[in-house]
């Protein structure tokens, strides 16, 4: 919701305003060590309370983790935008490279959510996500850097890289080398 009505330059209840029930998650993105919300109508709000209680939900010291939330919630345009620019970066990135490997569609590039298409029979979404994950010796002499990269294998042919507040500018420039890196040894 929040990187949404980001990319879109507008209030979250705009968007939430045309659903029945949200659930607004506080970390990953927003910064929060943990905790959610969810809003709905008063009976689903009643019978989701039902639920957590039922198997075993339930906080103690909730106010430091709410004052977190509060902390991340009034730093989330700012947050969500280096986010967005991150992710841009990256995708723009990998698209200068035009590998034979993979495609990517730059218009496609909203938010904090990259999505690459795997081209060829080799490498599989899966074998490019492990390449990615894994540091070789080879990799370490050539480049100087051990980089590990932890992407998600989407589909049978899509590749998933998502961008949130501990992810930096360097991050994303030493994903993108990895990515070029890996490129070049399947290539090889």
């Amino acid at each position: 919701l929040m990187n949404a009505a980001v990319a879109q330059g507008v209030e979250p209840a705009q968007i939430a305003q045309h659903c029945d029930s949200v659930s607004l998650c506080f970390s990953k993105g927003l910064g929060a060590p943990c905790g959610a919300v969810l809003a709905g109508c008063r009976d689903f709000v009643s019978e989701a309370w039902r639920v957590r209680k039922l198997l075993g939900g339930g906080m103690r010291q909730a106010g430091v983790l709410a004052a977190a939330a509060h902390l991340g919630l009034q730093r989330a345009e700012e947050t969500l935008r280096r986010d967005h620019g991150n992710a841009r970066r990256f995708a723009e990135g990998i698209h200068v490279l035009d590998s034979p490997l993979w495609s990517i569609n730059l218009a496609a590039v909203e938010t904090n959510i990259v999505m690459v298409n795997v081209q060829g029979a080799w490498p599989s979404p899966a074998e490019l996500c492990e390449r990615l994950r894994a540091v070789s010796e080879e990799e370490v002499a050539e480049t100087g850097r051990a980089v590990s990269v932890l992407l998600l294998p989407w589909s049978a042919r899509t590749v998933r890289a998502v961008w949130h507040r501990n992810v930096s500018a360097r991050d994303t420039e030493l994903a993108r080398r990895k990515l070029e890196f890996v490129a070049r040894k399947c290539q090889e």
